[in-house]
Parts: C-alpha cells; structure tokens; sequence
C-alpha cells in the first residue's frame, strides 16, 4: 500500500511530461504548416464587361443579327481578349498595333491595357505608323473599290454594297483611321475568319474576331490615336512615319458612319 503513492504520483509526472511533448510537437507541426502555405496569388485584374472565355465569344444575337460562337479551344490563349500589364508606355486611350506579335493593345489608366489577338492583312502587316479613329460604323455595308473588282471580277455583283451581316469582310464594326483629316484606308475591323487570328491574312487591315470588335468600338468613344508598329522596342517607337496609303479593302468611309469627336 505503501508504494501506490509513489507509482501514482510517476504516472502523473510521466502523463504531464507526454502531454507537454505532444503540445510541443503539436506547435512545431503547426508552425511547419504555417510556412509551407503559399501566399495568396493577387486576383487578376477584373473588367465588368470580361468573364470567362466561353462567355465572351458565346453566340449572341447583336443588332439584330446573329453571330455564331467562336471555338475558343481551337486559339491559342494569347490571342484571346485579356487584361495585362501594359508593355506600350502610351498614354490611356491609345491603341498600339505590334504587328510582331498580332497583338493589338487598348491602354487603361493604372498601368493596364486591354490585349486583343488580331489578324495582318497585306495593308496592314506592311505599313507601321499613326493615325487616329476617326470614325466608326456598326455592321458596315462593304464596297468593294474598282481596283479590287478589277482584280476579282467575282466581286462586280457588290459593286453597290454588300449587304452587313456576319460573312462580311468587315465583320460587326468598323473603325476608321485617319491622317491629317484624309481616309488611309485603313481600318480596324471585324472578319468572320477567326481562324485567320495571330495570321497574316490575304486582304484587309487590323481584323478581330467580331466579338472582340465590337468590344473594342464600345470602348472607343472619341478620336483616339492609334500607333502600328513592327515590334514594342524603344527603336520602334521613333521610326520615321511612313506616309503610304493602304490598298483600298473599301469604297471609303459609309456616309452614316459616326464622326468621332
């Protein structure tokens, strides 16, 4: 009897100092675990008019006519619409065109810009320079010009316009650039060839798959200078500008077209 004391009060100290290792190993895994957790990654920059892929080149219905989806999984992700950091150094407003890369920039205040994927027609991809928006045009009516239907006979039945809608060469919208008050003739504009993207095409300007377009003429409110550029280096922005017109892809500017101001 006399011994139980003793074993009992052993039992106590050695369930004490278990107790005391266990919290002590319990904090050192605590604090293991607190340094191994990754910090949290800041959200990407957020736009109410952006969502997921899917949902910015879904089908829609756009003044009245009906534009099919775009089978995003078929493009490559750099050319989809995105925010990024802007690499241009413009100022808010500006478009710059890299035709390097085919990418077009819209730059935001904040040190962002919006990045669009675009396609080089043979006017576009051999002219660098600037200009301006001048004007802007919903679901334009395309006009051949007489040197191209010189060219392609086929095109004579257009002569009077080709009617909008989602086949036209110049797609949902057209912006209109401008020099020195005159029509360069060239435009940044829709194309229902969203397979052409990050390409260099056989005709037109600057083209856009047409839901990337007709973002971009929502967000282009007013005059807006516009940059082309061979490529984003400082040595690129000085070249000299080249004062050589586009070959015509339209009749000219629509006369229902909006005047920016």
């Amino acid at each position: 009897m006399s011994d139980i004391p003793l074993f009992s009060e052993r039992l106590s100290r050695r369930a004490f100092l278990g107790a005391s290792a266990l919290g002590a190993a319990s904090v050192a895994l605590s604090a293991c675990t607190t340094a191994d957790v990754a910090p949290p990654v800041a959200a990407p920059p957020s736009d109410p008019a952006f969502g997921d892929v899917a949902s910015m080149y879904a089908a829609r219905v756009d003044e009245g006519y009906q534009l099919p989806a775009i089978p995003v999984a078929k493009i490559d992700p750099k050319f989809v619409r995105q925010i990024v950091p802007d690499p241009t150094g413009e100022k808010p407003g500006t478009i710059v065109v890299d035709t390097s890369e085919h990418f077009l920039y819209l730059v935001r205040d904040g040190g962002e810009a919006i990045r669009y994927g675009v396609s080089l027609g043979k006017a576009g991809f051999g002219w660098t320079g600037s200009a301006v928006v001048q004007a802007r045009k919903k679901w334009p009516v395309w006009t051949p010009p007489p040197e191209m239907i010189q060219r392609r006979p086929e095109l004579a039945k257009y002569k009077d316009g080709m009617p909008p809608g989602p086949q036209s060469p110049l797609g949902a919208r057209a912006l209109y650039l401008f020099r020195d008050g005159k029509d360069t003739m060239y435009r940044l504009h829709g194309t229902p060839e969203w397979d052409s993207i990050g390409k260099n095409a056989s005709s037109g300007c600057v083209r856009f798959m047409n839901q990337d377009i007709i973002d971009l003429y929502s967000r282009v409110n007013g005059v807006a200078p516009v940059f082309v550029r061979a490529n984003l280096s400082p040595a690129a922005k000085i070249t000299a500008v080249s004062n050589r017109t586009a070959e015509p892809i339209d009749a000219g500017v629509p006369r229902d077209a909006e005047i920016l101001k």
